[in-house]
């Protein structure tokens, strides 16, 4: 089992002091990692930065004027989503990263991977950049695939505490994709109810999963189970993309759920069983959300961990909730009912 890897120190100048999405939450991730000693075992990929070409597939050409133009006057796209002078190429970066691993994994140099890469990209749509975002990285990552090494199918999961409205702009009608999302509503940006399913030819290729606040390790799990698993196995997919998100964990600051690090690894145990029945375990984690900087770092090596083979050694210096978690069963019941699941 090879797993595949891409950073660039690059993406670190992407930053602005005092913002939760800055270099602080890959730099102190990337220290971890090498004082464990893991990524010694793993494939390093390089990070190229994405052409005009891959970023056309999912973005208007307005789209990255938009983001080019904001970089040389260091704008801001909106309240929330900055662009320094590096950011537009630090994006880049990140997309074309991405690109890179999801080609070593279809190639046949790496069996999985994971793209150590931000800014993240899961809220930039294809005509906007908006919540931290610049160009959508998963988006971006799932048309090479289909591009430049024919798939047919894709599943995207989403396990971030944010719905990825962009990716879900992208594949809204397009039975080719199939989005499977867990977040937390209401919540930003607002999007992502269970009543969103997809249209036309996408029609029913759209799952939320819109959980209430205080949702924990068994309503995730629960929802993994009982309505990823059955819908993954309906689709097909050759390819299984995760935007990672780790800011669901219990002690985040910019939410209200209960997931656990163990929780989290949990979950990408079901990934891993479900790509190895389903696409010859075929998948690969892109870093989207996480802003408690310890549970970051230690999120991501155990599911380095787990990518690698080494799934008996999971981390979790933070411990179980406080909280009792908030039971999710009649909304689990729901999506399945929407979904003939």
């Amino acid at each position: 089992m090879t797993t595949s890897y891409c950073y660039d120190p690059f993406n670190l100048r992407h930053h602005l002091a005092g913002h939760p999405e800055n270099r602080a939450r890959l730099a102190g991730t990337w220290e971890l990692l090498q004082a464990d000693g893991i990524l010694a075992d793993l494939l390093a990929t390089p990070c190229t930065p994405a052409s005009d070409e891959r970023l056309l597939r999912v973005h208007s050409r307005r789209h990255l004027s938009t983001v080019a133009q904001a970089a040389q006057r260091n704008a801001h796209l909106d309240s929330d989503t900055y662009v320094g002078s590096d950011s537009e190429q630090a994006a880049r970066l990140a997309a074309g990263g991405l690109c890179n691993v999801v080609g070593a994994v279809l190639g046949g140099q790496a069996s999985n991977g994971f793209a150590l890469v931000r800014p993240p990209g899961h809220h930039a749509t294809p005509e906007r950049g908006m919540g931290f975002c610049l160009y959508n990285n998963v988006a971006i990552a799932t048309r090479a695939a289909q591009a430049e090494h024919g798939l047919q199918r894709v599943l995207i999961v989403d396990f971030d505490v944010h719905h990825g409205n962009g990716t879900q702009d992208a594949f809204y009608e397009d039975g080719s994709v199939l989005f499977f999302s867990t977040h937390q509503h209401p919540y930003y940006p607002g999007t992502g109810h269970w009543r969103e399913t997809g249209r036309g030819a996408g029609a029913g290729a759209t799952v939320n999963v819109p959980f209430p606040a205080g949702v924990g390790d068994t309503g995730y799990a629960a929802a993994f189970d009982s309505i990823l698993a059955p819908a993954a196995r309906r689709f097909q997919p050759q390819l299984i993309l995760v935007s990672a998100g780790y800011d669901a964990h219990w002690n985040d600051p910019l939410a209200s759920m209960q997931l656990t690090i163990p929780g989290y690894a949990a979950l990408v145990a079901r990934l891993l069983e479900l790509a190895a029945e389903l696409c010859a375990g075929r998948i690969v984690f892109a870093l989207e959300g996480g802003y408690h900087l310890e549970v970051l770092a230690h999120a991501v090596r155990n599911t380095l961990r787990q990518l690698s083979g080494q799934s008996q050694r999971i981390d979790d210096p933070l411990g179980p909730s406080p909280w009792e978690e908030r039971d999710a069963s009649a909304l689990l019941a729901q999506v399945r009912q929407v979904h003939g699941l």
